[in-house]
């Protein structure tokens, strides 16, 4: 597997890992990742008049280096650029001192029209603000619209976090080595990153297995081999059963939105759970969908004993109020799979979570009891904030350290919506997704997401997987799409996106 992001942390224990191992020692690997970087330069800026090396005082400058000589040895016109000497003894300090260019201070750095910037200050260990001579020469390269090729991530941009500290570079090509970070696909870093080549300059999977990664790119082979796929024999019934809570007469399609969703994503039932007064308006609208009134806790349990559902809906267009509280912590109390009413999951959405806005410990502590169904719970920012105040209002955390706290607080598996969506579950295991499109920030949309959850739990696939498949579905469909997309859209525009999935799974289990 490729998807792991390695923390910049992780990434100095795989290098490491990786020298320690052999055959390259440190100095090999700093040559493979200037070697990396000057192909991408010379491929893709020939006509460059001039090459500004930036170089950093460590082992980022010290990729630099490498990069000015392999680019000097090409016959191109390099000028190199220094923010501090690298230690004495250290790789940086080898390959600089066999670096033809003659290396000038950043204090005086100078470049022109037609030319382009290497950018190999700091990368992805920067852990303080850039200032100085490092902010002016951001600031001149935005001045004169420069090309830069940034060396693991530009520089002033968090390889943790995506956070932009001081100030940074915005790259048009990032090369970056062994594994993608976190920094690269959170906002706002991943702005500043533009297209990401990932080079391999000899770090193996073996290396990268003994790190414990727990946080990974949202892409299919992180959860494709739970992907459910019907059997032969398959009948409704064992696909799964979605119930989906419905506002009132004048709050319905919501609902059906995500009951349209469960079922595209495979749920072989969905049944709309109607309050008495939206029957009439909820009945207009379904032909495979089916129809159930709802008001109290009493007829949510006979539907439970009945008719035995997987997955739960609650939140869309429902309102916010006790009951809305109630229905949720009923569901929670009802026993997961394999005990009493069997249900995997309840995805809570919307008027959900803001229901909880002024009570969250109720819903946490229901979370955490023995047997109850796993709890997903769906906020974008604002109702982020309402859920889990105090973590929201950490700065110093990243969003995808926001989510993984909340996730582990209430037990249960969040997605922390945005173009930069963090799915964390609360073992530690987290996503980050990079699939996202702006015709997705529609009216409706989430709503399509919150089905497709429920949807894909109802069938049996692992709850974080099964959110963060779906994250990646929803996006990719609305991707697809484009421009012009309303939800109503998003259930269709699935389909070829489905076919795919499957087609690759089935493929998969034959060879």
């Amino acid at each position: 597997m490729s998807n792991e992001l390695l923390s910049p942390v992780e990434m100095a224990e795989a290098d490491r890992l990786a020298i320690a191992a052999g055959p390259l020692d440190g100095y090999g690997l700093m040559r493979r990742a200037g070697e990396a970087v000057a192909a991408v330069v010379l491929a893709r800026y020939p006509a460059a008049s001039r090459v500004h090396v930036l170089c950093g005082p460590g082992n980022n400058g010290g990729d630099g280096y490498v990069v000015a000589r392999l680019l000097a040895e090409a016959g191109v016109n390099v000028a190199v650029w220094v923010s501090g000497k690298p230690r004495a003894g250290s790789d940086a300090a080898i390959v600089a001192a066999e670096c033809p260019a003659k290396a000038r201070p950043l204090a005086a750095f100078a470049a022109e029209k037609g030319s382009i910037i290497v950018d190999a200050l700091y990368g992805a260990g920067l852990s303080k603000p850039l200032s100085g001579h490092d902010a002016t020469a951001i600031e001149m390269a935005r001045e004169i619209d420069l090309p830069v090729i940034a060396v693991d991530l530009p520089s002033g941009v968090s390889g943790a976090s995506g956070a932009i500290l001081g100030a940074a570079f915005s790259a048009e090509v990032t090369v970056t080595f062994a594994r993608k970070k976190p920094g690269h696909l959170l906002l706002p870093g991943r702005e500043r990153c533009a297209e990401v080549v990932l080079a391999d300059i000899g770090i193996g999977d073996a290396v990268i297995a003994q790190l414990g990664v727990s946080t990974f790119e949202n892409t299919p082979s992180l959860w494709r081999a739970d992907f459910p796929v019907p059997a032969t024999d398959a009948h409704k019934y064992n696909r799964g059963h979605v119930g989906v809570f419905s506002g009132g007469p004048s709050a319905t399609g919501a609902a059906r939105l995500s009951a349209l969703a469960a079922a595209r994503a495979g749920a072989g039932a969905v049944t709309v759970l109607s309050p008495a007064n939206a029957m009439q308006a909820n009945a207009a609208h379904l032909t495979s969908i089916m129809l159930r009134r709802t008001d109290t806790v009493v007829d949510l349990n006979d539907f439970i004993g009945e008719r035995r559902p997987s997955a739960f809906v609650l939140g869309p267009g429902f309102g916010v109020g006790e009951r809305t509280r109630d229905l949720a912590l009923a569901i929670l109390r009802a026993g997961r799979h394999g005990a009493a009413g069997g249900i995997d999951g309840l995805v809570l959405d919307a008027d959900g979570i803001t229901s909880f806005r002024d009570e969250p410990d109720i819903l946490f502590e229901a979370a955490h009891k023995p047997h109850a169904p796993i709890l997903v719970v769906t906020p974008h920012e604002g109702e982020f904030v309402r859920l889990f105040p105090d973590i929201a209002a950490d700065k110093n955390l990243s969003k995808l350290a926001r989510a993984r706290a909340a996730a582990q607080r209430a037990n249960a598996v969040v997605v922390y919506k945005g173009a930069d969506t963090v799915i964390a579950a609360p073992n530690g295991l987290a996503a980050i997704n990079n699939n996202g499109a702006p015709w997705l920030a529609t009216a409706g949309s989430g709503d399509i997401l919150a089905g497709i959850i429920a949807g894909l739990v109802a069938q049996g696939m692992a709850v974080f997987e099964a959110a963060a498949a779906a994250v990646w579905i929803h996006a990719e469909a609305g991707n697809r799409f484009g421009p012009g997309l309303i939800a109503e859209d998003l259930p269709i525009a699935m389909v070829p996106v489905l076919r795919e999935l499957v087609a690759a799974r089935q493929a998969e289990a034959l060879a």
